[in-house]
């Protein structure tokens, strides 16, 4: 590697609840000679506050981490930094949640399963101006995009479900009818592809329309 590279390593933040998986991400950058880890961070309202003095380069932001989540601290690092890039880090290949973060502004999507072949060769593509995203979530983001989305209160039944409300109990709480819930069930199961309760919960939770 020439030495204008290592001269100007990619400036990289961690953001992940995890302490044991941000250490680990964290060891794995600084074995790389053209990257420094400049700044990590616990959960996204710390990645907001910390950015303007870290000025990363590349942002590794994970999804599910409490108060303010990974989609909600890309779409504000975006509008407030739009220079710096941000690959998408997590346990979940579930369609609705990586069109939400590339949405937000993301830039690539690499599952944790994947980081040990993968994740440097992630940053220096996205660093480079290009994207990555693994097949696996490019096929479930191309199978379920020509399909009718959920709605809001489709969804919002469907986690009534997942909690394990029964029909009755869904209807009191919404404020409709027993009938009214059915047939926004009966729509879901459509849209899903699914027949019953059950199944429609596990696809759903699966394209990460809801978190169980």
């Amino acid at each position: 590697m020439d030495d204008s590279v290592t001269a100007n390593p990619i400036r990289v933040m961690v953001v992940d609840d995890h302490p044991m998986l941000r250490d680990g991400v964290v060891g794995s950058i600084k074995r790389q000679p053209d990257m420094v880890v400049v700044a990590e961070a616990g959960d996204g309202a710390a990645a907001i506050a910390a950015i303007e003095a870290a000025n990363p380069d590349v942002v590794l932001m994970d999804l599910q981490m409490p108060g303010i989540d990974g989609v909600e601290a890309i779409h504000t690092i975006c509008r407030e930094h739009p220079q710096v890039r941000i690959l998408v880090l997590t346990t979940y290949g579930g369609d609705a949640k990586a069109l939400r973060a590339l949405k937000a502004g993301a830039n690539g999507y690499l599952l944790k399963s994947a980081m040990r072949t993968d994740l440097i060769d992630a940053i220096r593509a996205v660093h480079g101006g290009g994207r990555h995203i693994p097949p696996e979530v490019a096929t479930q983001i191309a199978v379920h995009a020509i399909g009718e989305a959920l709605t809001e209160r489709e969804i919002e039944i469907l986690s009534l479900v997942a909690a394990g409300n029964p029909n009755k109990r869904i209807a009191w709480r919404l404020g409709v009818s027993e009938d009214t819930v059915k047939a926004h069930l009966k729509r879901i199961f459509a849209k899903l592809g699914v027949a019953d309760r059950t199944h429609a919960v596990t696809v759903a939770a699966k394209r990460g329309i809801i978190e169980l």
